[in-house]
């Protein structure tokens, strides 16, 4: 008898940490998903953030919308699983460019900066300051991406969409 998986759906500011029989699907834009798998134990996460920093904490309840409170929340989820940061593999998904840049702005290059870019950054970044060995980077670029993350294998499949070719060019490619 075939086991059915149980299926979540991330939207933007969505964090999952579940075990093997789950598969994780999202949809990313400028947005990005850090997935965390513990290749021993079969447990891992995905979360799907819309912004790489919280500048203001009025409230100090954990806000996935942001990469350093994903983080934070990865870091929960694995000490109740009594597991480290450092035997998780990581893999990084979006940061899709969704906008031309407009060079005759007057804004400086920090602002030009598109968000998606800023959010790939704070993935690397934090994942760099935990020790947490970066497998795989399907990142940037014009088009966005679905993604499907199964816990049991820690295989992550990525359709990417560009956007200049919004017919029948799409991809669709494994990432082990």
């Amino acid at each position: 008898m075939e086991r059915k998986h149980k299926r979540v759906i991330l939207h933007a500011g969505d964090y999952c940490f579940d075990r093997a029989g789950t598969q994780v699907h999202t949809l990313l834009g400028s947005c990005v998903s850090i997935v965390l798998w513990h290749p021993e134990k079969m447990i891992g996460g995905m979360c799907h953030y819309a912004l790489p920093y919280r500048f203001e904490r009025h409230d100090k309840r954990m806000n996935p919308r942001f990469a350093d409170d994903c983080m934070t929340l990865f870091k929960r989820s694995v000490k109740r699983h009594k597991t480290h940061l450092h035997e998780y593999k990581a893999k990084v998904f979006g940061g899709g460019n969704m906008y031309r840049k407009f060079r005759r702005a007057p804004i400086d290059d920090i602002q030009r900066k598109p968000v998606g870019e800023k959010n790939v950054e704070a993935a690397f970044s934090l994942l760099m300051n935990e020790g947490i060995e970066i497998q795989v980077a399907h990142v940037g670029e014009f088009g966005y991406r679905r993604i499907v993350f199964d816990v049991a294998n820690g295989d992550v499949w990525v359709k990417f969409q560009p956007l200049n070719k919004m017919g029948n060019q799409d991809s669709l490619s494994g990432v082990s």
